[in-house]
């Protein structure tokens, strides 16, 4: 998941329009993840033979290896036994029974009562990637999962990380997918677009606006929602009384006109948002997205930060307010 600080996740190799990290498709870059020690683990970590396994599907497979108690429970918990069990094909990042013994017996209990479903679904979900993704395809990446945020996935150095948890068996085969073994669970963002930014403390005069433009709700709704959020200095460039203006309620309608230009309809991460060229608004209008001399811009604003998730969308940060014609 990645955390909202700005400017972490700053576009350094934009122009490229994807985020294949270091490595893009190097084979070198996977070498080292299907090591021969990884080998080894999975094997021990499934005592069947790969025919066998490969004739079962996800969830029968995770239950046959032994060590995925809780992550099974979780699943029943969750209603998503018979989902992990459709045709898929589906690449799941499996926790280890130990791996949810470092959430704390107390965390794992809470989650799993029925009032917690959807969170429990949210996390879940986080670690499951349509398709079937093996690790001589893995490279570092930003991957959509089917929780609709992004997980990040790192090769360095013979060794993968997704999130803050190493991968430490590969390619266990499923008739309807492929498990990866993972060390912890790795935890989807639990805020929406307007808590994110809140949280985050750069954005007060964002979160004023929207407030006096009743769109708090809107963006607290199920979206989802990109946002193209203005940080408090963005805003300092405007001269202080249009600000000041702005927050007149006679001119709410502006304002909201104004805020609207920011939001996009659907969950737009910023590799897509570059190569569509732009996205039409709440407003109406539509924003251009481009690189120019080496900067990724929204019409006359910089991306300083991209891709932060939240519960119903993503935020992609800039350094001036958009202003529609």
């Amino acid at each position: 998941m990645k955390r909202f600080t700005v400017p972490a996740l700053v576009l350094t190799s934009i122009a490229g329009l994807a985020f294949a990290g270091d490595c893009g498709k190097q084979s070198s870059c996977t070498d080292g993840y299907k090591s021969e020690s990884n080998v080894k683990i999975t094997k021990a970590a499934y005592k069947g033979d790969k025919d066998k396994a490969a004739k079962q599907d996800i969830v029968d497979t995770a239950v046959g290896v032994g060590n995925f108690k809780t992550l099974a429970a979780a699943l029943q918990a969750a209603g998503l036994v018979e989902t992990l069990k459709g045709k898929g094909p589906f690449t799941v990042f499996a926790p280890t029974d130990a791996a949810f013994e470092k959430l704390g017996t107390a965390t794992i209990n809470e989650l799993l009562k029925p009032e917690n479903k959807a969170k429990l679904t949210s996390i879940l979900t986080y670690h499951v990637v349509p398709g079937r993704v093996l690790a001589k395809d893995v490279s570092t990446t930003s991957v959509a999962t089917a929780n609709g945020q992004r997980v990040e996935l790192v090769v360095k150095d013979g060794k993968v990380t997704i999130d803050n948890a190493n991968v430490t068996a590969t390619d266990v085969l499923a008739s309807n997918g492929v498990i990866h073994v993972i060390d912890s669970v790795i935890l989807p963002s639990d805020q929406t677009i307007v808590g994110t930014a809140v949280a985050n403390g750069k954005f007060t005069t964002l979160a004023k606006l929207l407030q006096a433009a009743d769109l708090v709700d809107t963006l607290n709704g199920s979206g989802p929602f990109t946002v193209f959020a203005p940080t408090d200095e963005a805003f300092a460039k405007l001269d202080k009384a249009t600000v000041e203006s702005l927050l007149k309620p006679e001119n709410k309608a502006k304002l909201q006109e104004v805020l609207k230009y920011h939001v996009v309809s659907g969950r737009v991460f910023s590799d897509a948002a570059l190569k569509a060229g732009h996205a039409k608004t709440l407003q109406g209008e539509s924003v251009k997205i481009k690189v120019e001399q080496g900067s990724a811009k929204v019409d006359n604003a910089k991306l300083i930060a991209t891709d932060i998730d939240a519960t119903n969308g993503v935020i992609h940060v800039i350094d001036t307010v958009l202003l529609p014609n």
